[in-house]
């Protein structure tokens, strides 16, 4: 592991939140030995209306200045983070005309840089190692601008140009290829990573594994209504032609979804159906028993292009509570041959669901959950230390 490393995070997400994060996962870890400032997903206007309205949930008073911008945060792990909000930005990415948007974006940079700098001076954070976890815009723009010793690339899932436009495609091949280090969570990711720069690792996802066994199943259920259940985000990754398929034809099923709902499409059509339910989002530390509650864990992924670049979270976390698996073959993942079943179609789907259920066994349970055991966070943040090392 390394230590005694200024180590600087430029993050496209909130630390804070209801569902496990690789970012904060590997880096709650890192902060055991080394001196680590994360910086909040760069917020802006629409988000502090949002929240006034009621509609969000952002950080306004920090954004604002009306609280401290930087505060020290003790984490799950024993160890401490600081934790930095920057002003709000200007809200861009809806742009059409690129001209007027890298003006007005370098705006949202020059406030970023500027209490960046500023707080990274008052931790004497003297040359950061910088890691941009999945945000090329604000890591190109702030590439070799925080006198940093290396910077390093988290590129934790595909980019899609939804959200972001066109554009990201372009920002963040430029940013991967001048990086120090391509830092990936998928084999297929990696792959395309590889034409880019030829410093580009692999770090899978990994799994609180303490946390979770803890609440391991040790039996198979004897309840007459078995439970199929999916905890994550209900985001449009979601496959809901399979998932109305496999609810209609397993009527003595119970299909319990819970998370945050991000799809709308997928909650009106699904839930007219008798035996499926929906759960708002839980926290953290209560998904692992809700996870060991289900007789079989599914992760119904669209299978397109876009989805081979996912190495899911929640496999591990089944896993390691003993659940079996059923999922789509959105994503080729070896590694797990034998251990969960993958299907190809709907038909399929429905039949492995059955399949586990029926052929679930304690020795099956412990099995499971001895090889979640390999794949711990604190296995995985091994790897990326490791990683790391080769460019301080």
């Amino acid at each position: 592991m390394i230590k005694e490393q200024n180590i600087v995070c430029i993050a496209n997400t909130s630390w804070f939140g209801n569902y496990a994060k690789s970012t904060v996962q590997i880096l709650e870890r890192l902060a055991k030995y080394n001196k680590v400032l994360f910086v909040e997903y760069p917020y802006t206007i629409k988000d502090v209306l949002a929240t006034w309205q009621g509609k969000q949930n952002a950080p306004v008073v920090r954004m604002l200045g009306f609280d401290d911008r930087l505060k020290q945060i003790e984490t799950n792990s024993g160890s401490k983070v600081w934790n930095l909000v920057v002003p709000p930005g200007l809200p861009l990415y809806f742009l059409k005309n690129e001209s007027v948007f890298n003006l007005l974006f370098r705006f949202n940079i020059f406030i970023y840089r500027k209490i960046l700098k500023k707080y990274i001076k008052k931790l004497q954070m003297d040359s950061p190692l910088v890691i941009t976890a999945y945000n090329p815009f604000y890591g190109l723009s702030l590439l070799h601008k925080l006198n940093e010793k290396a910077h390093i690339y988290y590129c934790y899932d595909g980019v899609e140009s939804g959200y972001f436009g066109k554009r990201i495609f372009d920002f963040e091949d430029k940013f991967s290829a001048q990086v120090q280090a391509v830092i990936t969570t998928s084999d297929f990711l990696n792959s395309q990573k590889l034409k880019l720069n030829k410093n580009s690792f692999v770090v899978k996802n990994g799994v609180d594994f303490p946390v979770f066994v803890k609440s391991a199943k040790k039996v198979v259920s004897t309840r007459k209504r078995k439970k199929v259940g999916f905890i994550g985000s209900l985001d449009p990754r979601f496959d809901i032609e399979t998932v109305e398929f496999a609810v209609r034809n397993l009527p003595g099923f119970d299909f319990e979804f819970i998370g945050d709902m991000r799809n709308e499409v997928l909650k009106s059509r699904l839930s007219n159906y008798p035996n499926i339910s929906f759960g708002d989002p839980v926290k953290p530390n209560d998904v692992p028993a809700l996870m060991a509650g289900c007789d079989v864990g599914i992760i119904p992924y669209i299978m397109n292009e876009v989805n081979r670049n996912i190495y899911p979270l929640k496999i591990n976390e089944y896993l390691s509570v003993g659940v079996p698996v059923v999922m789509n073959a959105f994503a080729t993942l070896p590694e797990f041959d034998g251990m969960v079943s993958v299907a190809r179609n709907k038909s399929e789907f429905v039949e492995k669901i059955q399949w586990e259920i029926i052929h679930d066994s304690e020795e099956k349970i412990k099995q499971r959950i001895d090889f979640a055991s390999g794949n711990s966070w604190d296995a995985r943040t091994e790897n990326f230390s490791e990683i790391l090392e080769k460019f301080i």
